[in-house]
């Protein structure tokens, strides 16, 4: 019996509910999951998890786009750096070991897990965050528009491209990257960020998905009942979260990235540990 044909749906179902309940970054655990359970390298995980987030982030973006909540302009421009240096990241994963690759991810979703939890911490003690500097991308009072300058094109460009590179290495849909670009460089609300931001992801990861695709390094039998699962999960996740407090599912949510980290963290390095002969000679000698 081929396990991984109950394992798919079922882990689709989970990524979509935790999509569901804190947003588009909940699909930064496919990854892992799908490395735990199904036994996949990063390399093989990330196109899989890219169709899910692509297909959830699209819903999202497109209810962004209908109560005019996304800023097409932005997400389309931030989008276009993605898309050209996600095809990189995608050929890139395959030429690197898996042990590195998964501690990397380690490394990101621990640095997730930390922002998460100061953010859960400062909603629930009621902290307002320090005041900072006009940034570069500012609303026209009047017109309600971006004002386009060179530091607001720069940002938003570096952004998008750095959220393309790990879309396409790792299989991250890239929001821990673009919601905090987009509060750190506009004054944009937090509802117009997050669909600005799915609108990226949805454009950044279909991208990757196809691409992947046409490479031949998807995995399509697993991938399909994955995302459709993750998909029936997010809608699922979404009534389930107005009945519950946001700053507590954030929590719950930054504790269990954190303990898959941890988990994937060991699980990296003990390969990297069986796989190169020299740090176990080393370790032997201390």
């Amino acid at each position: 019996m081929d396990y991984a044909n109950i394992l798919a749906p079922a882990l689709g179902v989970l990524v979509g509910l935790l999509m569901g309940l804190t947003g588009a970054g909940g699909g930064i655990l496919s990854v892992p999951l799908l490395v735990f359970f199904l036994h996949l390298t990063v390399a093989e995980a990330a196109p899989i998890a890219l169709c899910a987030v692509a297909l959830a982030s699209s819903i999202g973006a497109i209810l962004g786009l209908r109560n005019k909540t996304l800023r097409y302009k932005a997400a389309g421009f931030m989008a276009i750096f993605g898309l050209i240096l996600s095809p990189l990241g995608l050929w890139l994963a395959p030429q690197i070991p898996n042990a590195p690759l998964q501690i990397l991810f380690s490394l990101i979703l621990l640095y997730v897990a930390i922002r998460l939890l100061m953010q859960a911490r400062r909603d629930i003690q009621g902290i307002e965050e320090v005041s900072r500097k006009p940034p570069p991308c500012l609303v026209h009072p009047v017109v309600g528009k971006l004002v386009w300058t060179l530091p607001c094109a720069r940002s938003l460009m570096f952004a998008g491209g750095l959220a393309g590179l790990f879309s396409g290495l790792l299989g991250v849909g890239g929001g821990f990257i673009i919601v905090p670009a987009l509060k750190r460089y506009t004054d944009l609300p937090v509802k117009s960020i997050v669909a600005t931001s799915l609108g990226v992801l949805a454009i950044i990861t279909g991208g990757g998905a196809v691409f992947s695709a046409i490479q031949g390094t998807l995995n399509i039998p697993v991938a399909a009942p994955f995302s459709i699962a993750a998909l029936a999960g997010l809608l699922l996740g979404q009534l389930i979260g107005k009945k519950l407090s946001g700053p507590n599912i954030q929590l719950i949510f930054a504790i269990f990235t954190l303990l898959i980290a941890f988990s994937l963290l060991g699980k990296g390095s003990f390969n990297l540990y069986e796989q190169y002969p020299g740090l176990q000679a080393l370790f032997a000698i201390s």
